[in-house]
C-alpha cells in the first residue's frame, strides 16, 4: 500500500527515535509493576504528554479508565510511530502486542487468494488493534494496516491479558469495544452487498473523518475501490456525483468534505447505526483533552 489517507503529523521518526521516546518514558517508571503509588507514576504521563505531545488518554479507552487502572498499566505503555503502510497484523499470526491509537487509522483487511483485498473495519483513537488476544482465538483472519500516519502506545500481550482477567474496568470496556467492532463489521458486509457505490462511499468517508483531526484526506480512487471492493471506475463515478451535488471536492486523490450534514443525509443507515452503537458503548471522544 504506497498511498493513504494524510494527517498533519507526516514526518514520523524511525525506528530509533521511537525508542528514544518509549526510553524516556521508562526512566521514569517505578520498578515494581504492582505498585500503585500515583506519585511514582504521573509524573511519567506528564512527561511524555508535555515534552512530546502525546498522551495515552487520547485514546478513547484508555482516556475512559479509572484512575487506579489507568496508573498501574502506564508505565508499560510504549510510544510507537505509525507509518502510513505499515502492517499492525498479519492474518494467522499472533501478535506480540496491542495497539491502541491515538493519532493513527488502521484499516482491517480481508484479502483473499487472488491478492485482492476488502476493508472489514476501520480502527482510530476509539479502540484498539488485537481484539483476538484476549478473546481466547489468538490469531485473526484479517491484516491490519495503517491508512493514516500517525502515532499510538502498544502494550505487551500478555500484560493486557494479565489486565483483562482481572475482570476490572478494562475488561468491561474492551469487550463493549469488541461488541461496537463486531457491529461495524457486520454492517460493512450489509453495505457492501445491498447498497449502492455512492453510499458506501459516503459511509467510508465519514468513518474515516470520525477519526481525522480535519474534514481534508488523501486517497487515490484506486486505493477507495480497493477498501470497498469495487472498480476504481466505480469510485471515479460516485465521487463525482457527490462533487456534483457540493458535498466533497475532489482533486488529483485529494479530498475535502464541504458538506458533512449533507453527506450523512446521503449515506445509507449503515453509517448511523454505526455510530450510534459506538456512541452507546464506548467513552465520548477524549479529543479536546
Amino acid at each position: 500500500m504506497e498511498q493513504g489517507l494524510k494527517v498533519c503529523d507526516t514526518n514520523l521518526p524511525g525506528p530509533q527515535s521511537a525508542r528514544n521516546l518509549t526510553r524516556s518514558a521508562d526512566n521514569l517508571k517505578p520498578q515494581s509493576r504492582d505498585t500503585r503509588r500515583p506519585a511514582a507514576r504521573i509524573p511519567g504521563a506528564v512527561r511524555i504528554a508535555g515534552l512530546y505531545g502525546h498522551n495515552p488518554k487520547q485514546n478513547n479507552l484508555l482516556a475512559g479508565l479509572p484512575a487506579d487502572d489507568y496508573e498501574r498499566i502506564l508505565p508499560h505503555l510504549e510510544l510507537v510511530p505509525m507509518p502510513l503502510g505499515m502492517a499492525v497484523c498479519e492474518a494467522g499470526v499472533e501478535m506480540e502486542h496491542v495497539y491502541f491509537l491515538t493519532s493513527s487509522i488502521v484499516s482491517q483487511l480481508y484479502e483473499s487468494r487472488d491478492g485482492t483485498a476488502t476493508e472489514t473495519a476501520v480502527i482510530g483513537h476509539e479502540g484498539i488493534v488485537g481484539v483476538t488476544l484476549f478473546m481466547g482465538g489468538g490469531t485473526s483472519l484479517n491484516r491490519a494496516v495503517v491508512k493514516s500516519a500517525g502515532y499510538g502506545f502498544r502494550l505487551k500481550a500478555a500484560l493486557l491479558k494479565e489486565e483483562f482477567y482481572r475482570g476490572g474496568a478494562l475488561q468491561s470496556l474492551l469487550l463493549r469495544y469488541t461488541q461496537a467492532l463486531l457491529t461495524q463489521m457486520s454492517q460493512t458486509a450489509v453495505c457492501n452487498r445491498h447498497h449502492s457505490v455512492v453510499q458506501q462511499l459516503c459511509r467510508w468517508l465519514l468513518l474515516s473523518l470520525d477519526r481525522l483531526p480535519s474534514n481534508e484526506m488523501s486517497m487515490t480512487q484506486e486505493l477507495i475501490g480497493n477498501m470497498l471492493g469495487v472498480r476504481r471506475e466505480s469510485v471515479a463515478d460516485a465521487a463525482g456525483k457527490l462533487q456534483d451535488e457540493g458535498l466533497i471536492q475532489y482533486t488529483r486523490g485529494h479530498i475535502t468534505v464541504i458538506n458533512r450534514p449533507g453527506l450523512e443525509e446521503r449515506v445509507c443507515e449503515c453509517y448511523a447505526g454505526v455510530k450510534a452503537e459506538y456512541d452507546r458503548l464506548l467513552p465520548a471522544t477524549p479529543r479536546s483533552r
